[in-house]
């Protein structure tokens, strides 16, 4: 090793460590894709080692990559957590927050507001993903702090706050849309716990149905429910206001808890407050 590290060269490895991307990174640490990767050979020239297989679709970690960036972390986040003890200026720190784009949606803005007029030196990145995704991502420390749902409502410990899942259409009921034999789904992936309720619901209750269309985005679903051409499921409190809750003849849907997850229990300052922050503000949004 050359020298001691450079903290810039490490938060540049690990933006590229977890988008992938040396041309997301440069947008991400404000430098040109070149800077980027400048900075990328001489912190491989400081170590010795490869750090980054490069291809035409992007960047991946070597062997020696994956090592260096627990240390790279841990640095970082050590780093954070001296400065906010000693900083006059409160709370610093970042991190990659993840959430359902339900959630997102019904909850975030307020979530963000109120935490960030207590802690506007903490910068947040937001990745919108499934449950089943963030779980992934969180385990790969890819994302720092996810809300999560689970089915399991008696993990009362550790469930913030309850949401129903319901039927959403265009029209005030089911009858109204004419829809014939079947009933027309749209709905999220089917690992996602909106389709398994969705079919679950629809299988016990003896309803025909027919999954005629498909969208991983919120946006999409709540487009295909305003087209008239089937109903969605969703949380309640992600309904647009243009759009009707159906009740029967639909069966019921279950609630869904939702959860805080991290990916280290060691968490940074930063994380810890806004974790503290969603616990005590969600409930009661």
């Amino acid at each position: 090793m050359l020298g001691p590290l450079d903290l810039r060269l490490l938060i540049t490895f690990v933006h590229a460590a977890h988008s992938g991307s040396l041309s997301a990174t440069a947008v991400q640490v404000g430098r040109t894709q070149s800077a980027v990767t400048m900075q990328m050979q001489r912190l491989e020239e400081m170590l010795g080692h490869s750090l980054l297989h490069r291809s035409g679709s992007g960047v991946r970690l070597t062997g020696s990559g994956e090592r260096f960036l627990v240390y790279a972390e841990r640095i970082l986040k050590m780093h954070d957590e001296a400065v906010s003890a000693f900083s006059d200026k409160g709370l610093h720190g970042s991190m990659v927050f993840g959430s359902p784009e339900d959630y997102l949606i019904s909850f975030f803005p307020m979530l963000l507001r109120s935490f960030g007029s207590k802690y506007p030196d903490v910068e947040i990145k937001v990745v919108s993903a499934p449950t089943v995704e963030l779980r992934t991502l969180l385990q790969s420390r890819k994302v720092d702090l996810a809300l999560v749902s689970t089915p399991n409502l008696n993990d009362v410990e550790n469930i913030v706050r309850t949401e129903p899942l319901v039927w959403v259409g265009s029209k005030p009921t089911l009858e109204l849309h004419d829809f014939g034999d079947a009933v027309p789904l749209a709905l999220p992936a089917s690992n996602a716990m909106d389709h398994r309720a969705a079919l679950q619901a629809m299988g016990g209750a003896g309803l025909r149905y027919k999954i005629a269309y498909a969208s991983n985005s919120l946006a999409g679903l709540i487009g295909l429910a305003r087209s008239g051409l089937a109903i969605s499921v969703m949380t309640q409190e992600a309904v647009p206001p243009d759009l009707h809750v159906l009740n029967a003849p639909l069966p019921q849907l279950p609630h869904l808890g939702i959860m805080i997850a991290c990916a280290d229990a060691d968490q940074s300052p930063a994380v810890a407050a806004f974790a503290d922050h969603i616990r005590s503000v969600l409930p009661s949004l």
